[in-house]
């Protein structure tokens, strides 16, 4: 799995990629919870995440937000850390110009972010948001929606309780051709931490089904 440095808005970012080699192997982009609570693309949930999309035979990038790690600049309240994402993508896809499929997962923070690049960017046509920050952020920007997508919560998590989260899946559901398939993990904190591997087999159990049934047929095996 290399390293990779990606030029960034504010100076180089700091990823990790892992390619698949299969002719037109769909893409996926991870995204990392807070960078100001020590959220990093070694997260666990970003860790688990990229390794299920990995399995399902995508090309993979996480990469750190400006200011975390290695990668240059400082924390700009969101507007920033999306122009960030924006130039990972480009990235990935420069790499990638003849992959069958975008994606875009993130986790609290990044999963706030996950879903603005999914509206500014067209070609992005799978999503996953684990504990999207709903009590924290407006979510109002998802109409419509322009995919659909798994959203993944704990119901005990106190930093972004699932009734909020809820709420949000119950507006986005309501719109057409979206189905969001929501999945809470009972006894589940904001970091899944004893529930991991039921989170990752809520991930492969998703990517299977939709990657089989659904538009993205092409991914390479």
């Amino acid at each position: 799995m290399p390293d990779v440095i990606i030029n960034g808005p504010e100076g180089r970012l700091e990823g990790r990629y892992q390619h698949n080699k299969s002719p037109n192997a769909p893409i996926a982009l991870m995204l990392q919870p807070h960078p100001q609570h020590g959220g990093t693309m070694n997260n666990k949930v970003v860790y688990t995440l990229f390794h299920a999309f990995a399995r399902q035979g995508f090309s993979v990038l996480r990469f750190n937000f400006r200011g975390v790690g290695r990668s240059q600049g400082v924390f700009d309240r969101g507007e920033g850390e999306l122009s960030d994402a924006a130039s990972a993508l480009d990235w990935l896809q420069t790499i990638n110009e003849n992959a069958s499929a975008c994606w875009i997962a993130g986790f609290s923070f990044g999963a706030w972010i996950g879903m603005q690049l999914l509206m500014r960017r067209p070609e992005i046509n799978g999503f996953v948001s684990i504990a999207p920050p709903a009590n924290m952020h407006d979510f109002t920007f998802l109409a419509p929606c322009p995919s659909s997508g798994l959203i993944l919560q704990g119901d005990q998590d106190d930093i972004v309780p699932e009734p909020s989260v809820a709420k949000l899946v119950d507006k986005l559901s309501s719109q057409r051709g979206i189905a969001i398939d929501y999945r809470v993990l009972n006894g589940a904190g904001h970091f899944f931490g004893d529930q991991m591997d039921e989170l990752n087999t809520h991930l492969d159990d998703y990517l299977n089904k939709t990657l089989k049934d659904g538009d993205q047929t092409a991914v390479a095996r």
